[in-house]
């Protein structure tokens, strides 16, 4: 029967030993592995013992993997399993390697769904179904989802949402209300808030517009329309494609014909 003949530290990786079987290089395994077999120079080993060492070996390598993917960030159970069977380990070694993952605490995926809701809600400003398919892609339970989902409550998505608004109506104020209005509804609905809580957001949010505030977004909007239709077309057909885009920015339509009439007085004046 085989014997082990030799055993030496690796310079490389000082946690792992080289076994040397009848004086010739057999294989290496983990510390932890040379422990848990009680691996000493004289043992013999036969080719069960060999091959139980070996599946031993692959499960601490995985599970070291494993952990340095880990310290990186919190990842779910699906995210490891995903990553070691990217790298080609078993899945019988892989399942070994999370289990001893979940049982020294490393894989936690209600730790790891409850973090992810508040990164996404503190730093992302997203709503529950944005958060709930970023749960769903990292591969958590429908009933973990719900569960930590539901701490989630309608007041804090309520406050997330107005700061929301309240800052794309600030920083938008060369936009025609109605248009603003609808930028800021999808805006929240890709952020994965729900139509009814939108709604209650923007009856909030004020899109109110000073007289010189009006002038402006007016001369802003028909400026450009001006410009593009002018060269193509004259009379009634440019005095409605400007009209047309101008409606479709949301200005009013009797500012639209105010700013019509200026632009036709002042061709007149030119001439």
């Amino acid at each position: 029967m085989p014997v082990l003949t030799k055993i030496t530290q690796q310079k490389r990786d000082t946690e792992r030993y080289n076994i040397f079987i009848d004086d010739k290089y057999a294989f290496s395994v983990h510390e932890s592995v040379l422990v848990k077999f009680g691996l000493t120079k004289g043992m013999q080993l036969d080719d069960f013992a060999m091959d139980e060492i070996a599946y031993e070996d692959q499960i601490e390598k995985a599970f070291n993997r494993a952990l340095h993917f880990l310290s990186f960030r919190m990842r779910s159970e699906f995210e490891v399993k995903k990553k070691l069977l990217d790298l080609e380990y078993g899945e019988a070694v892989i399942m070994e390697a999370i289990v001893k993952l979940r049982r020294l605490g490393f894989l936690d995926d209600k730790a790891f769904s409850e973090s992810l809701l508040q990164t996404k809600k503190n730093a992302s400003s997203q709503g529950p179904k944005a958060i709930k398919q970023e749960l769903h892609k990292k591969g958590v339970g429908v009933e973990l989802q719900e569960q930590v989902l539901g701490n989630y409550s309608e007041e804090e998505q309520f406050k997330v949402a107005k700061k929301l608004a309240e800052k794309a109506a600030f920083s938008n104020r060369s936009v025609a209300p109605s248009q603003l209005k609808q930028k800021i509804q999808n805006a929240l609905a890709r952020k994965g808030f729900s139509f009814g809580l939108i709604s209650s957001v923007l009856e909030e949010i004020d899109f109110g517009r000073e007289e010189d505030e009006w002038d402006s977004i007016c001369n802003s909007v028909g400026e450009k329309a001006w410009r593009r239709y002018h060269s193509k077309y004259s009379g009634y057909e440019l005095k409605n494609r400007v009209k047309q885009s101008m409606y479709q920015k949301g200005i009013p339509l009797d500012r639209i014909e105010r700013f019509i009439e200026k632009k036709e007085n002042e061709e007149d004046g030119e001439q």
